[in-house]
Parts: structure tokens; C-alpha cells; sequence
């Protein structure tokens, strides 16, 4: 098991550290263009661009924090670090996407007062397909190690890489449009940096939910407490089941239960059932589920 959480560890340590290479590969690259090629939407691309290098590094740390095991004061594991890290990096992508909606809505109120906004460059334009390609690669990367690993943090962080890409695709249109139609039409540099900023936040939003009623100890999906239910209805013995608590803690499941077996049998038989409840729940859930079975005995026989 142990051998198992660090090869999850290194796994994510991997793809993280190859992310926050190209981070601030294209951190610098995109400001620089954006600056020479006189793009708004660029340096705010690049500036995103460097919020998903802080969100590499909350994952780094998180995610090797929640690969300790159980200690003195974390009893059930150190999991909902990564749900945290998750929810961290969650409203880090809220933010950015306001900030970048708040640059454009001043842009194009500047547009509208009479303030031209400077015609863009190609080298702008080539930094943005540039980003494209390069944000798109490592998402698909990233989010592959996430769902390996069932590691909410990291998948997080992939849809952090995606959001890169499509600012940068916004950015690949502004800048086209306000090349190729001309100076009339550079206001759809900030328009398409509005329009991106939204999808951003509604992503974000999405992914924040989740992590938030995780930690605050909601129960899990009905049909995953229905399906527990099931599992431990199968074992030979178990009459009923009853006043089943379940919660998530990162990538594994607590989960407590009363079991109701037969009045006639002994104690010895009577915790063999339940131990092998418990054991069924492991073997469908993972050897770390925390599973907690009562005893009681079926007072109607």
C-alpha cells in the first residue's frame, strides 16, 4: 500500500513539474510578445499563464502532503489536503478569469470613450498558437495522471492548463481579427477575452463544489450509498442494514454502518460477519476505505 501512494506521488510529482516547465516557458514567452506585438490580451494570456504555475506548486504540496498516512492527529489520513489543494486552485482559476474580465469590460469601455486600443502584432499571434498547442499537450497529459490516480487536485489543475488554452484561443482571434480587418476591429481583443474569462469561471465554479462539500462532510451520491448498501446486504448472515454515515476523504471513502445478524449466533460468528462486510467494502472501494460496522443483534426472532 505504501509502495502504491508513492508511485501516485511521483506519478503527479511528474506531470506537475513538466507543467510548471512549460508554465514558465510561456509565462515569459507570451508577456514578451504581448508587449512587442502591443497585445492586451497577451500579457494577460502570459499572466495566466503564471497563475497556473502557483497552482502547480499548491498541488505539488498538497498532494505530498496527502500521500502521509494516518498519524496522531489525522486519524482517518491526510486526504483532504488534496481536496483543499483542489479547492485552492479552484478559486485561483475564479479569480484569474474575473481579473481578465475585468481588463477586457475596461478595454472595451476605453473603445467606447474614444481610446484606441494599439493594433496587435504577429508575433503575438504566434505566441498564442504557440500556447495553444503546448497548453493542450500537457492537459491531456495532466488529466490522464488525474484520472490514474483519482486525484481530483490534478485534475484540477489539467482544466487549469485547458483554461490557458482557450484564453489563448481568444487570444488567436482577437489578435487574427484585429490583423486582418483592421484597426475598426481590435476591440475584439478584449471582447474574446470577456467571453473566455466566463467559461474560466464556470469551470472554476464547477470544480469548486465538489471540493467544497467534501470538506464540509457531505454524505456521498445517493447511488454510491445504495451501492454500499448492496455490498454489504451480500454477505452471508448480514439480516439488514441500517443508519449508514458515509463521507468522502480525498480519494477514499469513509464509511460507517449498523449491521443487524441473527440473535441465535455467537459473538465469535457474529464478528466474523462483520469483518467480512468490512472486507467486501475494501475489495470494491480500495484497501484504504475506512469502514466502521456495529453489531446488533435481530430482535425479532
Amino acid at each position: 500500500m505504501e509502495a502504491d501512494n508513492m508511485n501516485r506521488e511521483k506519478e503527479i510529482r511528474n506531470i506537475t513539474l513538466w507543467g510548471a516547465v512549460v508554465n514558465v516557458v510561456l509565462t515569459v514567452g507570451k508577456i514578451a510578445a504581448g508587449i512587442f506585438g502591443k497585445s492586451a490580451a497577451m500579457v494577460a494570456d502570459g499572466i495566466h499563464s503564471l497563475s497556473d504555475l502557483a497552482s502547480d506548486i499548491i498541488v505539488l504540496v498538497f498532494t505530498h502532503i496527502s500521500s502521509k498516512g494516518q498519524d496522531k492527529k489525522h486519524a482517518f489520513g491526510h486526504g483532504k489536503f488534496e481536496t483543499l489543494a483542489t479547492l485552492i486552485v479552484s478559486v485561483i482559476l475564479v479569480v484569474v478569469g474575473a481579473r481578465l474580465m475585468g481588463d477586457a469590460i475596461k478595454s472595451i469601455v476605453g473603445v467606447f470613450n474614444g481610446i484606441d486600443i494599439p493594433k496587435p502584432g504577429y508575433i503575438a499571434l504566434i505566441a498564442a498558437a504557440v500556447s495553444i498547442l503546448a497548453k493542450e499537450f500537457i492537459y491531456q497529459a495532466t488529466v490522464k495522471v488525474g484520472k490514474k490516480t483519482g486525484s481530483t487536485a490534478v485534475i484540477a489543475n489539467a482544466w487549469h492548463h485547458r483554461s490557458d488554452a482557450f484564453s489563448s484561443i481568444g487570444s488567436l482571434i482577437g489578435i487574427g481579427g484585429a490583423i486582418l480587418l483592421g484597426n475598426k476591429w481590435t476591440i475584439l481583443d478584449p471582447i474574446v477575452s470577456c467571453i473566455i474569462s466566463i467559461a474560466i469561471i464556470v469551470v472554476a465554479v464547477k470544480m469548486a463544489l465538489p471540493s467544497l462539500e467534501e470538506l464540509l462532510e457531505t454524505s456521498l451520491p445517493e447511488d454510491i450509498e445504495k451501492e454500499i448498501i448492496q455490498t454489504i446486504s451480500s454477505v452471508k448472515g448480514v439480516v439488514d442494514v441500517h443508519d449508514l454515515r458515509t463521507r468522502r476523504n480525498g480519494i477514499t471513502f469513509i464509511i460507517s454502518a449498523h449491521i443487524i445478524v441473527s440473535s441465535q449466533i455467537s459473538i465469535v460468528e457474529a464478528h466474523d460477519i462483520s469483518t467480512e462486510a468490512e472486507e467486501a467494502i475494501q475489495k470494491k472501494y480500495g484497501p484504504e476505505t475506512h469502514i466502521s460496522i456495529h453489531v446488533e443483534p435481530d430482535t425479532e426472532l
